[in-house]
Order: structure tokens, then sequence, then C-alpha cells
């Protein structure tokens, strides 16, 4: 008997694909204000919140929505430019991207971990 992990390290052989780690972020959501410019001069980056939703439902049948902020940071300088131009609060946006872990500092110098969504294409939907 074939375990699942023999399995998948088969078919990945089996189709010549070998990752040996992966990235990869999908989100579609609302835009919750308007792109930032932040950054230097030689290392420019434009950011923005994005708001997705779960629905889900309790045993007693009460439906809930939860809503998760995500920042999303933009390098690319052709897409930089045409988020920081077009998009707009509110609007509805498909962002594909990878997640980058960091940490800052707050007031009182004490460090303290981020999230952000390194985006590599961003989609425009019409309101």
């Amino acid at each position: 008997m074939v375990s699942s992990v023999e399995e998948h390290w088969y078919i990945e052989l089996k189709v010549g694909y070998f990752f040996s780690a992966l990235n990869e972020v999908t989100l579609l959501g609302r835009v919750g204000g308007e792109p930032q410019k932040r950054g230097t001069e030689e290392h420019p980056v434009v950011i923005f919140s994005l708001a997705t939703h779960t629905n889900y439902k309790y045993d007693t049948g009460e439906f809930m929505q939860r809503t998760d902020w995500h920042r999303v940071c933009i390098f690319k300088p052709s897409l930089r430019d045409t988020v920081y131009n077009y998009l707009k609060k509110g609007q509805r946006v498909y962002v594909a991207g990878r997640l980058t872990y960091g940490e800052v500092k707050d007031e009182a110098g004490n460090p303290r971990p981020t999230t952000a969504v390194v985006a590599d294409d961003v989609i425009f939907f019409q309101s």
C-alpha cells in the first residue's frame, strides 16, 4: 500500500515538477482606503488595505460574517503607479502575490510583528 505522502511525491516526479517551497496568496475583496505611497525615492512602495469576508453559521442557526484585513504592498513600478492612480476605496479587486513577514518598532521601541501580501498582480473590478 502506498501512503499519501509517497503518492504525492510520485505524482510530482511523474509530472516533472518539483517544488521545494511555495508561497502564493490569492485574495478577492474590497479596498479599505485610498492607496498610499511609502518607502523612499530609491525603494518606493504603494500600500493599501483589503477586506475579505468569511461567512459561517453557528450551531444555533445564527449566521455571522467575519472580516479579515490584509495589508497589500506593491513594488513593481508599472503596477504600483496604476494602483496608486486608479484604485479607489471600496473598489472590488483581485490580488495575487506572496506573503511576507517583518517587524516594526512601536512608539515605545518594542518590536511588533507584521504580515503583508506583496502583490504581483492586481485586477480591478467595476463597482
